[in-house]
């Protein structure tokens, strides 16, 4: 367990210490190996912190030594790998630790020839036991193994502050934590390239994989996030306190939520005038020889009602604060944008669209034939069947700014679920 960071970003705070569901960061990290069944666990952490979390009562059985990392991520592992090695043989703990002989007992189980080492972060509270335990069995299998997830976002590379080129993010993927290794392997990939060695490893597999050792990649889970910033704490709060992440306890207030952990309904409207030039931009449709909408973006109060009600749903505020309307907010965007970046941001914090109602009222233009393409446009937006939009309107019985013709208004409800449907098999 790699716990040797300094927190930089984390504004002054530590996030190790930082409360996540009525216990810490570090906590649950440590709770979650041993859960999994991993059979002895070295926290490896910087000196002046290893007294303190060597003496704390809830360490579990597991944990057979506690000892001080290096100034390189690379270094903290192999400090904790030789004291593993340690404890196994019964010797003792390693320079700089404690907690081995509370536990000697650790040294008289029959250690494996070449035993499965997993190096996890402990920034990353929330990997399931069940995750755990399938990286430690592909190890066992491949001699090597991470948990990997695909990455969604279209990706950029750099020229100074200028966008210098789109990266194809074909079979790119983002690598997670717990990582594992066959002991002789890590031993020979040490051989090649000492620890304390000029090279920088960003973490376990870039060394194995300048070794030309294999790494098998399985699923990862879109839970298992890694704080590194305040925010990571509130997502990871959001998703603990409504039973998001499988094996893992619902934090403080998820006892009370009830029927409410199976979906969440939000409510979205919005409304704009007609401004001058055209075309009208509705239900993510551009609809020619009609004026458009007044407003900072395209104007289409449509998708923006959609938006509302997913971020209502999932407790995330409205578009507006995520998108003011200044100069922080390009003029004109395109709501099809904004709705697909308020989409991003609900599966992120454990929620998925189930289904869409939604009605539009408007004296003009005529919309039905218009309605089912609304529905297929805001469907693809949002990753879901076109049966699961339902899109109507109205022309307000001629009543109020729509039926005078002078706008054009939405309103928008969603059902959202938690994303723990979407876990692999055997994942919790």
């Amino acid at each position: 367990m790699v716990a040797a960071g300094t927190s930089s970003r984390m504004g002054g705070l530590d996030k190790l210490d930082a409360e996540l569901g009525g216990q810490s960061v570090l906590r649950r990290s440590i709770e979650a190996l041993a859960l999994a069944g991993v059979e002895r666990i070295v926290v490896v952490t910087s000196r002046a912190r290893v007294p303190e979390i060597a003496a704390a009562t809830w360490l579990p059985d597991q944990v057979v030594a506690v000892v001080a990392g290096g100034a390189r991520r690379q270094e903290s592992v192999a400090a904790g790998v030789a004291a593993l090695a340690a404890a196994a043989t019964g010797v003792g703990s390693a320079d700089g630790g404690t907690r081995g002989a509370r536990h000697a007992h650790a040294g008289e189980r029959r250690i494996p020839r070449d035993p499965v080492i997993l190096v996890h972060d402990a920034a990353r509270p929330l990997a399931s036991p069940a995750l755990i335990r399938a990286v430690a069995e592909a190890t066992a299998g491949h001699g090597a193994a991470i948990p990997v997830l695909p990455v969604t976002e279209t990706l950029k590379r750099l020229d100074g502050d200028r966008v210098g080129v789109t990266v194809d993010r074909t079979d790119v993927v983002a690598a997670q934590t717990p990582q594992g290794v066959r002991r002789s392997l890590l031993e020979r990939a040490y051989a090649a390239y000492p620890p304390d060695g000029p090279e920088t490893w960003t973490d376990e597999a870039s060394l194995l994989e300048a070794c030309r050792i294999a790494v098998h990649a399985i699923t990862g889970e879109a839970t298992n996030l890694k704080v590194t910033v305040p925010v990571d704490l509130e997502r990871a709060r959001a998703m603990l306190d409504h039973g998001l992440v499988p094996g893992h306890a619902p934090g403080r207030s998820a006892a009370s939520t009830g029927p409410a952990l199976l979906g969440r309904v939000g409510l979205g409207t919005d409304s704009h005038p007609f401004g001058p030039g055209e075309p009208l931009v509705l239900g993510g449709l551009r609809i020619e020889g009609v004026p458009r909408l007044a407003g900072h973006s395209d104007g289409d109060v449509a998708l923006h009602a959609v938006a509302d009600a997913l971020l209502g749903a999932a407790g995330l505020g409205d578009l507006g604060r995520l998108f003011p309307a200044d100069s922080r907010t390009p003029v004109g965007i395109d709501s099809r944008v904004l709705l697909g970046t308020v989409a991003e941001r609900i599966r992120a914090a454990g929620w998925r669209p189930v289904n869409l109602d939604m009605t539009i009222v408007a004296a003009r233009p005529r919309l039905g034939k218009l309605l089912p393409s609304m529905a297929a446009a805001i469907a693809g937006i949002l990753g879901l069947e076109q049966t699961a939009v339902n899109v109507k309107a109205s022309t307000g019985n001629l009543a109020g700014p729509e039926g005078a013709g002078r706008s054009i208004s939405a309103s928008a409800i969603v059902w959202l679920t938690p994303l723990r449907g979407e876990v692999p098999e055997g994942r919790g």
